[in-house]
């Protein structure tokens, strides 16, 4: 796959899901076509990616089908929100099948390419719920499985059931939580997917705008953005690194799929290292 994918949740609104102001349908459209003219191939979605007006997956289906044969769409369950937009009570494995099938109906498929089970808060032990969707895998609904927000162990716990072939965690150039994610997928030959990538500390909210100078530095050494040198940061931690950075704005979306040609120096990157190194 291209290591620029695309993350549709901003194309339903610009804060947190339901919150923001959708940006206009036939833009967004416009975007999903865009992406995959300029040869993105990994789509990452949910079914709880809604607003009042948008909903992520019915956009995709409008854009993109019938489907080009080499695009990946991935998606993600365990969450859940009711119509009003409210999150629901963390999804038992009996209800995963509803969700999977949820999201067929949405996306106008007979499979999904992969599914990543989404650890919900406070939750240890993965394996009924993984074993669930293993067992949707078997029946041909889902092809691969994936995990997002999980642990090592967590990780460990889910391979010993089924194979996983990515992992999609919190992580950017300001947050590095998830370091040891990312070193034992590397280990494992598992796609690392990282979230908020840009996005770095402002999480839902989109990026600050208060890039430190380093950033700001390297950023006009080589004519680019600061967001494109996050996310050439991004794909700089290892071969397996994808990254799926999500806009409305078709201009910022050719900008983030050519921070994928965007090579920084060794000296560069120790330099941004040494910043994070320096707020801890």
């Amino acid at each position: 796959m291209n290591r620029l994918g695309f993350g549709t949740m901003r194309l339903t609104g610009a804060a947190p899901f339901h919150l923001g102001t959708p940006s206009d349908r036939e833009r967004s459209i416009t975007v999903l076509r865009r992406a995959v003219e300029l040869g993105v191939n990994h789509i990452d979605t949910a079914a709880f990616y809604f607003s009042r007006l948008r909903s992520a997956n019915e956009l995709i289906n409008r854009a993109l089908a019938p489907y080009p044969d080499d695009l990946v769409i991935v998606t993600k369950v365990g969450p859940s929100r009711d119509t009003s937009g409210e999150w629901q009570p963390p999804a038992t494995p009996e209800q995963l099948r509803g969700q999977v099938e949820e999201n067929l109906r949405q996306l106008g498929r007979d499979h999904l390419d992969v599914v990543n089970l989404r650890r919900q808060q406070g939750q240890n032990s993965i394996a009924e719920h993984f074993g669930a969707l293993a067992e949707l895998r078997t029946t041909g609904l889902i092809r691969h499985l994936g995990l997002s927000g999980v642990t090592v162990e967590q990780l460990t716990e889910a391979q010993a059931i089924a194979p996983v072939v990515c992992v999609q965690n919190r992580y950017s150039l300001d947050h590095r939580g998830a370091d040891d994610v990312l070193r034992a997928c590397g280990d494992q030959n598992i796609a690392f997917v990282p979230f908020f990538a840009v996005a770095g500390r402002g999480a839902t909210m989109g990026a600050s705008g208060t890039d430190r100078e380093e950033i700001r530095a390297i950023a006009r050494a080589h004519g680019a953005t600061t967001a494109q040198v996050r996310l050439a940061w991004t794909l700089h931690q290892g071969p397996h690194l994808l990254a799926i950075p999500g806009t409305s704005n078709p201009h910022h979306l050719v900008q983030n799929v050519a921070a994928g040609a965007l090579r920084l120096s060794p000296e560069e990157l120790a330099s941004l290292d040494y910043q994070v190194s320096g707020d801890q």
